[in-house]
């Protein structure tokens, strides 16, 4: 399955292969504001970025956009929203490296944040066509935890354990998906960065690390950070070449001929304008607490406020804080993306949003 790319010059003079940096973590974990900080602090290096999205409204790729830092511009930004990057390899990503390839200034390094549902493994698979291996390389595959989620055993790391508990507890399945893809995206990582650090105690730290630990491949280093603030010396550069040592990392679909990713829902609800940023963060905070119901996110106009208030919720924690002023050629509106597992039930997470 290859996919063909343009003649375009992709580097700059001087440059053979243009290094990519793919980002993949669990929902929520914090990749977006991780990328926001690299480009903030790019040291004269002039990047692109392919965002990957699970839901039909771009949240993250905005997010990005509005950051207006030189290095990054607007063209510079590619949001993939056709479904699951491992999925779409062919259709979705070559092209889009293709696009940025094509940039006539030239790129210095591409950041990709996958879907948080994303498998890290095919992606860097097709980084070995001979179509894209001359042309670009990964420097790295950086897996982005969330160190207080684990601190709290949000994510389970013992399979077997939880097939025991299973037997007591039918409502536990030891085949769930998100385990599995949070462990996938472990054993794919060259760095893992363990992110809200500043929530947790020292105990709870060394709980997240341990949990890492028993999930990345030898060697691998982890890195604690707050608020995404790491020193871009310790994410670019690495030059692991992680294409050549993808078929060594061991992952649970191995073995499959495809991967698809049945077993997740997302959908987009549209609300009236929030009086207020808390009563809005209130309403999500409920909607949360259905069942199935993995992260919502999305942007909201609150009445009598001129910026745009940015919502996200990943479990019961709900954060938000206002971004920049609308801009004329948008539609200022209130939208929330909810993604979660397969089933949810979409008529209470509706109710609890619009209480």
């Amino acid at each position: 399955m290859n996919a063909p790319l343009s003649a375009a010059s992709a580097a700059r003079p001087g440059q053979t292969r243009v290094p990519c940096t793919v980002i993949t973590g669990f929902l929520g974990a914090g990749k977006t504001t991780l990328i926001r900080a690299l480009l903030e602090k790019a040291d004269g290096r002039r990047f692109a970025v392919i965002v990957n999205e699970f839901g039909d409204v771009g949240i993250d790729g905005e997010l990005l956009k509005s950051c207006g830092v030189a290095s990054c511009p607007g063209e510079n930004i590619v949001e993939l929203a056709n479904g699951c990057i491992c999925c779409t390899v062919a259709d979705d990503f070559a092209p889009a490296l293709d696009r940025i390839l094509a940039l006539p200034q030239g790129v210095d390094h591409i950041l990709i944040e996958t879907s948080g549902l994303a498998l890290p493994k095919p992606l860097v698979q097709a980084f070995n066509w001979p179509e894209i291996r001359n042309r670009v390389t990964v420097d790295a595959v950086i897996a982005v935890a969330d160190a207080a989620a684990l601190a709290e055993g949000q994510v389970a790391h013992d399979m077997e354990a939880l097939a025991a508990q299973r037997a007591a507890d039918e409502s536990l399945d030891h085949d769930d998906p998100v385990e599995e893809v949070f462990e996938d995206q472990l054993a794919c990582a060259d760095l893992v960065v363990l992110t809200r650090t500043d929530l947790i105690d020292a105990a709870g730290l060394e709980k997240a690390r341990a949990h890492v630990a028993a999930h990345v491949a030898a060697g691998v280093k982890t890195i604690a950070a707050a608020n995404g603030d790491v020193d871009p010396v310790a994410l670019i550069g690495l030059g692991h070449a992680a294409e050549d040592q993808i078929e060594g990392r061991k992952t649970h679909h191995d073995d499959e001929l495809d991967h698809e990713h049945d077993d997740f829902d997302s959908f987009v609800v549209d609300l009236a304008d929030p009086q207020s940023p808390e009563d809005l963060a209130a309403r999500v905070q409920a909607a949360t607490g259905v069942d199935n119901v993995l992260r919502i996110k999305g942007f909201a106009r609150v009445a009598g406020k001129p910026m745009r208030l940015v919502v996200q919720a990943a479990g019961p924690r709900v954060s938000h804080y206002f971004d920049r002023p609308w801009r004329a050629d948008e539609a200022a509106a209130t939208r929330l993306v909810v993604i979660g597992l397969n089933g949810l039930d979409r008529t209470a997470v509706e109710a609890a949003l619009k209480a």
